[in-house]
């Protein structure tokens, strides 16, 4: 049986190899008629069928449609690999787990505390500002003392003001400006106090409006250079210089130092309460902002599971009394006084300073939440990313054991871009392993190498790139109300009590100024989901073809068959005619190896004649010789064959062709 099954595979794969070596048996011309004559396409029958003027106006009549359907087609399967996403609105109902909310003082240090450190960047600011007010008036610089305490004869120690000066640039002539500095300083890099011997400032006059205020940094490895950022106010200039000798001198205190430095829970957090249970500052999670100082997180998930928020409205929400001490502000650091708050997802890191609010001292806010969550496509309709794994920047929050966020990445990658440029890090931003702080004396250079880098567009635009949105997100939407608190006839009784369960002094060591209160809680329970779905389908694009090729010929599925049968007609007569062309070149080849033609078979066959079935009398005797009587006649030779091939079919194909034939 099995060989039998074997002898039939190897009868039908003969067959199947005949066939291939024989063709479709069509020629060019007689593919193409037979296709315009069977097809089910309208257009080629009337090419083939119509009289003479008619094939031309047939001719072209196909011709243009059928550009216009592959015209569509290439814009149908464009706008396919586009892949484009269309947004979709549902609104749906149910409880939800209430927001992280973190919270932090305006301040991130105690002046009281920090005073020590700031002492001559202190003495140095007043000194700038005395000047800068004076050539505001157009007055004669002179130098009264900072305060009575203090004498004229007493030296500035100016190490911090050579470091990253401030200056006044008089643009009385705009094509020559001149640049004033504010001190004037020895070798020693010691100064005194501003004095009215400077020249430059001597001659100030009361066009005050011309003169900016501007921070001076240099660049003083390889070729030394400068750059003035210059502000049109000199209160933002000097805020700014304040922050860069403030971050060059904090970023020199270890962090458990900086933390002890800054607002205590106990101090901060007066009174808790969420829904009907009561909670306190224990019930926060304490981080370090560089920004604020400590923050502190309500319900972040860290290490429980996140509190489900029973029902909307104000009473099923988190209620909160901060002190934020505004009286210990640094008062050249911290110029805006109240909490900043923010409301994220829990396991998150809160990137306060770019999505956060203040909360104003003196009043009750009441915050209403909206919940929107987005779910975009992935890859390849949006550059999204699940969890950041697929991102090439090394998310520095890691050490927070917190969720990705593209507002990690992009810290992440600036700070790895100062690492990579300035050789130390930012004090803004957490640290790469064995990366040092910038400091103004270990890295002399890093502030005028920050601010070139931070106004770089180039690095900007590779951290954009670099980094990706997040696939699904939750946002709060915050609908926020104040009103004054506590009222004017209740504020004596409150801030007695709350003096007294914070300080135990029956003293009111609280005011206005101070005192906030929180209310959060969410407005309703509809949440809105904005999901991305894509615009464009396989089912739309083979619809949208389909209907393209329907309309402008007539067409269908069927019709596309016969055309790739032609095809493949094709394709099989030009290899047939490539494989005779070959083997015609191949044979050429060999005949241009004799002199003359090639002999024929026949001749070839006399050539090799076998004389062993020849008498062999009429070997020994010559043609002349008569035979004798009675002899037999002598047996004639082998006649050569009359063929002009030697070649034998298989019996298997003869068989095979015959059977074909009968069928």
């Amino acid at each position: 049986m099995f060989t039998g099954i074997t002898m039939n595979f190897k009868r039908y794969f003969i067959r199947v190899l005949h066939r291939l070596q024989k063709g479709p048996g069509y020629t060019y011309k007689e593919l193409l008629v037979w296709y315009c004559d069977n097809t089910n396409t309208h257009g080629p029958k009337r090419i083939i069928r119509e009289g003479p003027k008619k094939k031309v106006i047939w001719f072209f009549l196909t011709l243009l449609f059928a550009s216009l359907v592959f015209w569509q087609w290439g814009i149908l399967i464009g706008t396919y690999l586009s892949y484009s996403v269309s947004s979709s609105l549902s609104i749906g109902f149910k409880t939800m787990k209430f927001p992280a909310v973190t919270v932090c003082n305006a301040s991130p240090y105690k002046y009281s505390k920090v005073r020590h450190l700031l002492k001559e960047l202190d003495a140095l600011t007043e000194a700038a500002l005395e000047r800068i007010l004076q050539s505001k008036h157009g007055d004669a610089i002179s130098a009264p003392p900072l305060n009575s305490s203090e004498t004229v004869s007493q030296r500035l120690d100016l190490k911090l003001w050579n470091q990253i000066p401030l200056v006044l640039i008089d643009e009385s002539d705009p094509d020559h400006p001149v640049i004033i500095d504010l001190f004037e300083t020895d070798q020693s890099g010691s100064g005194t106090r501003p004095n009215s011997s400077s020249p430059a400032l001597s001659n100030v006059t009361s066009e005050a409006q011309k003169h900016k205020v501007a921070v001076k940094l240099c660049h003083h490895k390889d070729t030394p250079q400068c750059i003035y950022r210059n502000f049109t106010s000199a209160a933002q200039a000097v805020t700014e210089w304040y922050v860069l000798q403030s971050t060059s001198i904090l970023s020199k205190v270890p962090l458990q130092e900086r933390i002890r430095m800054g607002y205590q829970p106990e101090d901060m957090i007066l009174a808790c309460l969420y829904g009907a249970e009561p909670c306190s500052y224990r019930n926060f999670t304490q981080i370090y902002h560089p920004d604020h100082g400590n923050c502190y997180i309500f319900n972040w998930g860290m290490d429980e599971e996140a509190l489900i928020s029973s029902n909307p409205g104000a009473e099923f929400g988190l209620k909160l009394i901060l002190d934020i001490s505004q009286q210990d502000y640094i008062p050249y650091l911290t110029s805006t006084a109240g909490a900043r708050l923010m409301l994220h997802k829990q396991k998150s890191f809160p990137f306060l300073k770019d999505q956060g609010i203040y909360a104003m001292s003196g009043t009750e806010t009441s915050i209403g939440i909206l919940v929107d969550e987005l779910e975009r496509m992935g890859y390849p309709y949006s550059d999204c990313t699940m969890n950041g794994s697929d991102v090439p920047v090394k998310n520095l929050y890691n050490e927070y054991n917190t969720s990705y966020s593209i507002q990690a990445c992009l810290r992440s990658c600036f700070q790895a871009q100062m690492f990579e440029n300035c050789g130390c890090g930012h004090y803004l931003f957490p640290l790469p392993e064995g990366v040092n702080y910038c400091n103004s004396e270990v890295d002399p250079d890093w502030a005028y190498c920050y601010s070139s880098l931070r106004a770089s567009i180039g690095h900007r635009q590779f951290c954009i790139d670099s980094c990706k949105e997040t696939c699904n997100d939750t946002q709060y939407k915050m609908t926020i109300s104040m009103a004054d608190w506590p009222s004017e006839a209740s504020e004596d009784w409150i801030f007695h009590i709350l003096s007294y369960e914070r300080d135990l002094s029956t003293n009111v060591t609280l005011d206005r100024n101070g005192i906030i209160k929180l209310n959060i809680y969410f407005q309703e329970y509809n949440y809105r989901t904005i999901s991305e779905s894509a615009a464009t389908t396989i089912v739309w694009l083979l619809s949208s073809l389909g209907g393209q090729f329907g309309f402008w010929m007539g067409g269908s599925v069927l019709c596309l068959i016969e055309f790739g049968e032609i095809i493949i007609d094709f394709l099989w007569i030009t290899i047939i005619n490539i494989i005779s062309w070959g083997k015609g070149l191949k044979q050429k080849r060999a005949w241009a190896q004799y002199p003359d033609a090639p002999p024929t078979v026949s001749e070839l066959v006399e050539a090799h004649t076998n004389l062993g079935f020849q008498h062999e009398d009429i070997i020994t005797h010559s043609h002349d010789e008569v035979p004798p009587p009675g002899a037999l006649p002598p047996e004639p030779g082998t006649p050569p064959p009359n063929y002009d091939s030697l070649r034998v079919n298989p019996l298997a194909v003869i068989d095979s062709d015959s059977d074909a034939e009968a069928s």
